[in-house]
């Protein structure tokens, strides 16, 4: 068969091509896109370790930044509780000189009350002392039929509440 003896012929023109074509691909990759996928993946890696490295700075900075807000917030709680402490302690007098002043007119009021119950009660006593008086001067006069005066009488009811 003639396409048998040809077989040899076209096996090495179509190798010959072959390795052609492998060089050609080889060096065109090897030389021409290796390179540029090299230098990529280089700038790739440089851009990833200099954004790597930008974090890393923005951490810190972040947590200087906390840092330095905790201080200043801890600062604040103490200037507050120093001032809640002083203002506690204003509201405290004040109140106290308050108390003291309503202390002052409640007492004077007492001391008043006290001092017209007293009245009203030296006048109630006094009244009743001339009433009991009156009736001892009527019962001795109508049991005894003898004539008592009111100062006898007046002595004779105060001796009797004074034994009591």
């Amino acid at each position: 068969m003639p396409q048998i003896n040809q077989l040899g012929d076209v096996l090495y023109s179509q190798l010959f091509w072959l390795l052609v074509t492998l060089a050609v691909i080889y060096f065109g990759i090897g030389k021409a896109m290796l390179p540029k996928i090299m230098s990529t993946m280089a700038a790739r890696d440089d851009r990833i370790a200099d954004d790597l490295a930008a974090a890393e700075a923005a951490r810190k900075a972040a947590d200087a930044t906390e840092e330095a807000y905790r201080a200043r917030m801890n600062d604040s709680r103490g200037e507050a509780l120093k001032v809640t402490a002083a203002a506690k302690a204003e509201s405290a007098r004040a109140t106290e000189a308050r108390v003291a002043k309503a202390d002052t007119k409640i007492r004077a009021k007492v001391d008043e009350a006290e001092a017209r119950l007293r009245a009203a009660t030296d006048a109630a006593l006094a009244d009743i002392e001339g009433v009991a008086a009156e009736a001892a001067q009527d019962m001795v006069k109508r049991l005894a039929g003898l004539s008592v005066g009111k100062s006898e009488a007046s002595r004779a009811v105060r001796a009797a509440i004074a034994n009591g």
